[in-house]
């Protein structure tokens, strides 16, 4: 029965490839546009499309407050959303289904649970957000914004999908599931002092090439170094050498062999 389950799944799968691919006009403009992408060779941008691809058939992408999204918007954000996932698969993204875009920051004013399930009744004006059995808030504004990489070490879309892995372990900790490989006595020591060492210098008002808000929590510290992971790997491999090392090991991935280099001055 197993067998046949697999076997049902693959056919599923080479159909949607093969009858509704992301159209090779349309990626390609996509992959002009986000300079986060630019930097990966030809195998693994296919990679990518076809994970994109998949992606798009298991989660639906709304729109919130009259804002209106046409293909490409949608695939930019799939095609940034699967990065973390090139080589781990799918199934890390399994258990929710939908993505929510608002055109710009959007007001969190109810109430809301946070990453871990507990109210806040707090108004805050967000760029993205992850429940932890629901959806993926996302704004427009600060999307289109990363694409060019004005503030490097920043994208919103690989900060939230960084909370649902983080989430995977059934709560937004800092600590997604590690492979079998992986130790987590190494992972919580390389992960914590650098935590500390970003909360002392916002402490002392020093500035910081990691994203200060990275000091909240230790979910918001995975979700920042994961975003700079992707976005800028020559500045979290130069402040953070052992975080870089983990997150290789977890993504399964090494962007300073993809990405053009950063200023780091």
């Amino acid at each position: 029965m197993l067998n046949i389950i697999k076997w049902a799944k693959r056919r599923r799968i080479c159909y949607i490839l093969k009858r509704q691919p992301i159209a090779f006009d349309l990626w390609r403009e996509v992959l002009r546009k986000a300079k986060l992408l630019q930097g990966l060779d030809s195998v693994q941008k296919a990679q990518l499309r076809v994970l994109a691809t998949l992606f798009l058939h298991r989660k639906r992408i709304t729109a919130a407050d009259g804002f209106q999204l046409n293909d490409e918007m949608i695939v930019v954000i799939a095609a940034q959303a699967v990065l973390p996932i090139l080589k781990l698969g799918l199934d890390y993204y399994s258990g929710w289904i939908e993505i929510i875009v608002y055109p710009a920051a959007f007001r969190v004013n109810h109430g809301n649970a946070d990453l871990n399930g507990v109210t806040s009744n707090e108004a805050n004006l967000l760029s993205g957000e992850a429940w932890l059995r629901g959806p993926v808030i996302l704004s427009w504004e600060d999307i289109e914004r990363d694409l060019h990489s004005r503030h490097p070490g920043h994208n919103v879309v690989v900060h939230e999908f960084a909370h649902k892995l983080d989430m995977l372990n059934g709560s937004a900790n800092g600590m997604p599931p590690l492979h079998p490989r992986m130790e987590i006595k190494q992972w919580t020591q390389a992960l914590s002092v650098a935590y500390e060492d970003l909360r002392r210098q916002v402490a002392h008002h020093h500035r910081t090439r990691i994203n200060s808000y990275g000091a909240t929590t230790p979910a918001e510290f995975f979700a920042v170094v994961s975003e700079c992971f992707f976005s800028a790997p020559d500045i979290l491999n130069h402040y953070c050498p052992q975080v870089y090392q983990q997150l290789i090991q977890f993504y399964r991935q090494d962007p300073l062999t993809y990405q053009p280099n950063v200023d780091m001055a």
